[in-house]
């Protein structure tokens, strides 16, 4: 099972806040399987020796730099934070404080030393999930199925998951009628549909609570319609996976799985190049790297799309004018994850994307709330 803890808007927008030197950001590739995390552990020892190095020739003050080593260094140690781990984590640390996430997406391994957090790559993370969870309902079973992109699907255990809908009606059977005093409506087929699909809502949300990730049914009709109409899952995806799902096995359902994400990123992605081009039509769309600085500086922003992969070391002035350096130092930082970190605290939404994704072909695409 991957065990994450993505970030919230809100968690994501302190990180975007944060102003002190030094600041540390590490991004670690990881694996869920407990009994290969040694060498994850020696990755994050190997990129607290770069951004050692990094934090030295920035002339970081010794007092500043002790405290992040000695924290990232006793999270090395903790056996316990290794067993449960997932795709890759994220480490925030400054001298006062070290935050991790980890997280569903497979990143690359990346150390950044400034005055600020390096947030893209943990954008990415929480912009198009990899992983799903299947919900197999039918009359009879229900289950839960865990889909991730690099391990086996399984089963979550939900406490309190009725059988099925008999369970649900308090009957041996779904086909078991009561007496004569009870209502057509109380025992018709859909409101037996309709109290079954709430029972299996209600203990889903616990297990449910603070994921990002999509919530895909496999049911038959009118089954699958009925739950999506009771659903409180704000993540529920809009397509299914068609018929009785009792019998079909996980790797089935999530290989159907995979290919609904595919449709979701898809669509996403095509509305996103739509309005895009709508927008610039009216000089409300661009994909400079200046005047999207700019707009992100002044809160014009209303969406901005950002290759992930796209690392243009500078500075970005309080007027947003844009800098660019020969290399990255333990001073400078992303450009393009500045214009990001600005956008973000000015209410935009911040995709984090392939470059084959974002529309003109740049490193960002802005869609603006008016032109600037």
């Amino acid at each position: 099972m991957l065990h994450i803890d993505l970030p919230t808007r809100a968690e994501i927008e302190a990180l975007a806040a944060y102003r002190g030197s030094p600041a540390v950001s590490i991004y670690l590739s990881t694996t869920p399987l407990t009994q290969d995390a040694q060498a994850d552990r020696i990755g994050l020892k190997n990129l607290l020796r770069t951004a050692l190095a990094e934090m030295a020739d920035a002339d970081a003050d010794k007092r500043s730099i002790e405290p992040i080593r000695e924290s990232i260094e006793a999270l090395v140690e903790d056996d316990d934070f290794w067993v449960e781990q997932a795709n890759s984590l994220a480490i925030f640390a400054t001298p006062k404080s070290l935050r991790t996430f980890r997280l569903g997406n497979k990143l690359g391994n990346a150390v950044e030393v400034s005055d600020r957090f390096h947030i893209k790559p943990l954008l990415r993370a929480i912009t198009f999930p990899h992983n799903a969870y299947v919900l197999a309902i039918s009359m009879g079973a229900v289950r839960l199925v865990e889909v991730s992109a690099d391990l086996p699907p399984h089963e979550v255990k939900v406490p309190g998951l009725v059988r099925g809908a008999a369970d649900a009606a308090g009957r041996r059977s779904h086909l078991e009628r009561k007496g004569d005093m009870e209502s057509g409506e109380s025992t018709s087929e859909s409101a037996l549909l309709t109290r079954y699909a709430r029972a299996v809502d209600q203990a889903l949300r616990p297990v449910l609570a603070g994921h990002g990730r999509p919530l895909i049914v496999a049911a038959a009709e009118p089954m699958a319609t009925i739950f999506h109409g009771v659903c409180s899952y704000p993540h529920l995806a809009e397509a299914t996976i068609p018929g009785t799902a009792d019998r079909t096995p996980d790797h089935e359902l999530a290989a159907a799985a995979r290919g609904i994400l595919d449709q979701v990123y898809a669509a996403e992605i095509k509305a996103l190049g739509e309005t895009y081009a709508a927008r610039a039509a009216q000089d409300r769309a661009t994909c400079d790297l200046g005047r999207a600085a700019r707009a992100a500086t002044f809160g014009a922003v209303e969406t901005l799309i950002v290759d992930m992969d796209a690392e243009l070391p500078g500075r970005v002035d309080e007027n947003g004018a844009v800098t660019l350096d020969a290399k990255a130092d333990g001073v400078n930082y992303s450009v393009t994850d500045e214009i990001a970190r600005r956008a973000l605290l000015s209410g935009a939404r911040v995709i984090a994307a392939r470059r084959g994704d974002v529309p003109g072909g740049g490193e960002l695409a802005a869609v603006l709330r008016y032109p600037v």
